[in-house]
């Protein structure tokens, strides 16, 4: 009987422990019950999508509205609309709000930017979206535009702070140069940068990178509860997909791995269930290829062959590569979040892709330049140099934005 209960104990030490998870609460909430002032009386415009929710799963947009001394005028949709299912892409209309009539005014259309007839009678601008913590996520790209806008304008611009779903402690990837700017790279950031989105405002302000040297008017409305090392899984918070082809937490740890598939006629999983997850082409072996990548030791991840048929999922992809074709390639399967490294990985996923199909390979160049922020990747693998020279570059040009954003980190 003792041996069997040193048994049971045993095994009950093995057993995988489940994590604490710590209820955080976001800005918005914060707002509505320590900051209110900050939007009493005024005519507020809303940057906003489906991720602009509060912890009891209310839109944000149907708590202002409710409020007698808070006049909701406008709302802008980022990317992929309001309500999130546009394609990546896919340019967007102004519309109207469905319950209330208030106008969406579309930054990811026949503008980035807000106009001045789009701010016309609004006293403050709000901006509460979910960012996913990689550069080339084009909402702080918007979120850049609209505090430019504002402050041309001379209205107040608050950000609702949310979390960085991978964590505010890793920063890695390539810092944009200049010649290479653009909406999913506008300012000199890397890849992975470690930072909330309220952080980055206040980064984008005080460093002058908004256009003319102009400054807003900033307030970041802060979380309670959040700190660096954690996960989204470990914030209490229900997940809203930011984005069609984001799809779980999970999607986020292995997006700035291999987004940079978006630049080569590789597909990266758009028109299957596992977008970003998985990554292939007709013209390459699966089983080759998972060997092959295994055997260079990447860590926190293991690699599974698959097939998979892109197709039109409504709402989520309109027309991915090879549509209607069988890929072959590789499932990433992290299994070790805090010691994957994404750009390592990305960086050797398109090295061994491109040696083992040289014929068949083709870049995309301008779009897989604009993604990294640099030629470089492009052109050094070319040639066959090995991704490790690579990293150095990469790890040379993080370390030095880490150092700048210290000043500007809300979060312990």
């Amino acid at each position: 009987m003792k041996r069997i209960l040193q048994l049971l104990c045993l095994s009950f030490l093995l057993l995988p422990q489940a994590q604490s998870v710590s209820q955080v609460r976001v800005g918005a909430e914060m707002l509505l019950r320590d900051q209110f002032r900050l939007i009493e009386g005024k005519r507020v415009g809303l940057i906003a999508n489906q991720t602009s929710r509060l912890p009891d799963g209310r839109h944000l947009v149907s708590v202002l509205i409710t409020q007698s001394n808070v006049k909701l005028v406008a709302l802008f949709s980022p990317e992929h609309g309001f309500r999130g299912a546009a394609p990546a892409g896919e340019l967007i209309e102004t519309e109207r709000e469905r319950e209330t009539g208030i106008p969406i005014h579309s930054l990811y259309g026949q503008t980035l930017k807000p106009t001045p007839a789009m701010l016309e009678g609004i006293d403050l601008l709000l901006f509460d979206i979910q960012d996913v913590g990689v550069r080339f996520f084009t909402y702080i790209s918007t979120m850049s535009y609209a505090m430019e806008a504002a402050a041309e304008r001379g209205i107040p611009f608050v950000v609702l702070d949310r979390p960085n779903p991978i964590t505010g402690s890793r920063v890695a990837g390539f810092v944009v140069h200049d010649t290479l700017r653009s909406f999913v790279g506008l300012h000199p950031i890397p890849i992975v940068h470690g930072m909330t989105v309220g952080e980055l405002a206040l980064l984008i302000n005080e460093e002058g990178w908004l256009r003319n040297g102009v400054k807003a008017d900033l307030h970041v409305v802060k979380m309670e509860g959040w700190k660096r090392e954690l996960w989204f899984d470990q914030t209490g918070l229900i997940w809203v997909k930011p984005s069609p082809n984001i799809m779980t937490p999970a999607t986020t740890i292995v997006y700035p791995a291999t987004c940079y598939f978006e630049g080569t006629n590789i597909s990266e999983g758009r028109g299957t269930d596992q977008p970003f997850e998985i990554i292939g082409a007709p013209f390459l072996d699966g089983k080759k290829w998972a060997a092959v990548i295994q055997a260079s030791q990447l860590n926190g991840v293991r690699f599974h062959p698959v097939t998979f048929v892109p197709r039109d999922i409504e709402n989520v992809a309109t027309n991915p590569k090879f549509k209607g074709e069988s890929c072959n390639g590789v499932r990433l399967e992290v299994v070790d979040r805090k010691a994957f490294d994404p750009i390592r990985t990305g960086l050797v996923l398109l090295s061994t892709a491109r040696a083992l199909a040289p014929e068949q390979f083709r870049w995309r160049d301008r779009s897989v330049d604009r993604l990294f922020g640099t030629s470089r990747v492009r052109l050094l693998l070319r040639q066959g140099i090995d991704p490790s020279a690579l990293e150095s570059i990469a790890g040379r040009e993080s370390h030095q934005f880490k150092s700048l954003r210290k000043k500007y980190l809300l979060y312990d």
